[in-house]
């Protein structure tokens, strides 16, 4: 199903759009690939939904991107005398290894990693930073701290360490249980949690195999400080605002968000901006005039895609929030100064055939006003490279994979098509042709520039490309 849009939706399943239904209702609205949050829900619930989009693919005729995102782990404060401690700016106050029942001398922490690896002088952020202490002294058996914002303490409240390098595989045993559960399912991308380093991205792409494409959550400062090597790791990037907003200042989000969506660009991975885009739409059937702009700020980004967490999960109007967004994303891309802000942002094409093909197969087709771009690719990366130009008309990459016509369904300006696999160069040419016509990409006497790699069915190949009138001699 074609959209006429560039950017993409993703869009989190929860009890407000798990019906069959619904998921039809808001695939048809744009959804392009579906978001399961394993933080919520069941396996059985899950299974459910995965079994209903993929019988919605094949009711369509359409592939549809599954995004499986797992938990990671959570630090958390233990249990508190009474429910809930007040602590003031100023005050002294001590975590504990052990124990229950706290007070603000004996705030329970059972998180020994935190105990081997905080430093004085580092900040400790309490339900999503709402108190923020600094570190004055680390024992074996207790942390003090001085109170910076005050606040109430409560009970299993979330805690940041924005300072703080803990030696904590994103993989809790839950993860690995969900992620074996969602690879046998069939999910097309995994989001790994609580990234701060590459080898946590290496150690999660072992298990997964080639089975799903990794996406790096990129909501830890410590990830920003290893972006470049774990974006070359990971197969895509997830700007994360919601935990890295707590742990970074707010004003440095927008710099950041603009900074990871570049470098995902440079990669030629495709990177999601999340949380809080039309946060009011879970309870308004509008969204504020600053939501509309958050969302069209992430388009003239360049973002491949954006995404929908509680608004299409637990709110009130998800068909009307996907509606919006893709309006939004249509009338942004439709601007008059879009295309200049985003090639203004376009990084140096690499000096390899493979990059230069892909990018030269970009500027042939706006020069000769091409309606479309035929990509022939095994792995999808043939069509990332040439999104990462990101240009004026469509790109339609052919695929003998199922699940990478799927995985396409995240990457900016492509449409994945799934078929049979071309086994010649005639046969190649007239395949596109033909499928361009079918799908409504090209007329009778339309120029569309086509790029594939030889040998046929290699993996990085990207190393001819051809013009061909459609219906032509």
């Amino acid at each position: 199903m074609r959209r006429h849009r560039r950017a993409k939706i993703v869009a989190t399943v929860g009890p407000a759009s798990s019906s069959p239904e619904m998921l039809k209702k808001l695939f048809l609205a744009g959804v392009d690939t579906f978001r399961l949050n394993f933080s919520h829900g069941s396996h059985e619930d899950h299974a459910k939904v995965h079994q209903a989009i993929r019988a919605l693919e094949a009711e369509l005729e359409s592939p549809i991107g599954v995004l499986q995102d797992l938990q990671g782990p959570k630090i958390r404060v233990g249990t508190i005398r009474n429910g809930k401690i007040s602590v003031s700016a100023g005050e002294s106050i001590r975590f504990v290894p052990e124990g229950a029942d706290g007070d603000a001398q004996s705030i329970p922490l059972r998180h020994p990693e935190i105990f081997a690896a905080v430093l004085p002088g580092h900040d400790l952020l309490i339900d999503d930073g709402r108190v923020r202490v600094r570190v004055t002294r680390v024992g074996r058996d207790a942390i003090d701290a001085e109170v910076i914002y005050g606040g109430i303490i409560s009970n299993r409240k979330g805690v940041n360490l924005p300072d703080t390098m803990l030696a904590l595989s994103p993989l809790t045993p839950k993860d690995r249980a969900d992620l074996a559960f969602g690879l046998e399912l069939g999910v097309d991308w995994v989001a790994l949690s609580f990234v701060q380093k590459p080898s946590d991205v290496i150690d999660a792409k072992a298990l997964i195999g080639d089975r799903a494409g990794l996406i790096a959550k990129i909501e830890k400062p410590q990830a920003l400080d290893h972006i470049d090597d774990i974006l070359r790791v990971a197969d895509a990037i997830m700007v994360a605002r919601g935990d890295l907003g707590v742990e970074i200042p707010h004003q440095d989000v927008p710099g950041r968000q603009k900074e990871l969506v570049r470098a995902a660009r440079l990669a030629v991975k495709p990177v999601i901006v999340a949380t809080q885009m039309l946060d009011s739409m879970v309870a308004s059937p509008a969204p504020t005039r600053a939501e509309a702009s958050d969302v069209a700020t992430a388009i003239y980004d360049g973002a491949d895609a954006v995404m929908l967490s509680a608004e299409s999960a637990t709110g009130d109007y998800p068909v009307e929030t996907v509606q919006m967004m893709d309006s939004i994303i249509r009338s942004t891309e439709g601007h008059k100064l879009y295309h200049s802000i985003v090639h203004a942002t376009q990084p140096v094409t690499e000096q390899t055939p493979p990059h230069a093909v892909a990018a030269a197969a970009a500027d042939l087709a706006e020069a000769i006003d091409a309606p479309v771009i035929v990509a022939f690719t095994s792995s999808g990366t043939t069509a990332a490279r040439i999104a990462r130009k990101r240009p004026v008309l469509p790109i339609l990459a052919i695929t003998p994979n199922i699940s990478i016509s799927r995985r396409l369904r995240l990457l900016w300006g492509v449409q994945g098509f799934h078929s049979k696999a071309a086994h010649g160069y005639d046969e190649m040419i007239a395949h596109a042709v033909e499928t361009a016509r079918e799908e409504k990409f090209a007329e009778r006497g339309n120029f569309i520039v086509v790029v594939f790699g030889i040998p046929f069915g290699k993996t990085g190949t990207t190393n001819n490309l051809r013009v061909v009138q459609v219906g032509g001699a």
